[in-house]
């Protein structure tokens, strides 16, 4: 994987990117780039999979789909991979989930990464028309939830701890960072 990402000349199509196949790091395409970032900390997952156990019931009993880091075509050349998504019925077998059947995105915040999940993809997000995004500390457990209004996002709740995100769209869940954070 190494020696592919550096012995490439110019920019990265769409096609060369899904051609790479599956990495060890995540591996991003943003407008001919290539965003790399190593696997995420034992934290940043254990999150992720509580996170994703309390939106999983959630979404299947709204008939919608949970999804756990998988490749979002937010238009051709633009592909980030959210920590989860939450998206309509789709086709498991695709390499890539469209915009359009994304309900909501959700990141978990790295230290390292942090203005990319806070700026760049929450521009993007929005710009592809993505409804919900829903952006989490991995330290504290910390919660903002945003609404896409136009063209970009607009802070709809914050819940910190000894208090519940009540999300009632796209699907109705109650979060608490407790139950996320050790």
């Amino acid at each position: 994987m190494t020696a592919a990402v550096f012995n490439h000349e110019g920019p990265w199509t769409e096609e060369e990117y899904l051609a790479l196949g599956e990495t060890q790091q995540r591996v991003e395409l943003f407008d001919g780039s290539l965003h790399v970032t190593p696997a995420p900390t034992p934290r940043h997952q254990r999150i992720s999979r509580r996170l994703g156990n309390i939106l999983e019931a959630a979404a299947e009993a709204a008939g919608l789909e949970l999804l756990e880091a998988v490749n979002v075509r937010l238009r051709p050349g633009r592909i980030p991979i959210p920590d989860l998504v939450v998206t309509n019925p789709i086709d498991l077998d695709e390499l890539t989930i469209e915009a359009t059947d994304v309900r909501l995105v959700c990141e978990i915040i790295s230290p390292s990464n942090a203005s990319t999940d806070k700026v760049l993809k929450m521009h993007y997000y929005a710009a592809a028309g993505i409804e919900w995004y829903l952006l989490v500390e991995q330290v504290t457990g910390a919660m903002r939830l945003y609404r896409r209004q136009g063209g970009h996002f607009v802070e709809k709740a914050t819940t910190k701890r000894g208090e519940a995100l009540e999300l009632t769209e796209p699907v109705r869940a109650t979060i608490r960072p407790e139950d996320l954070v050790p």
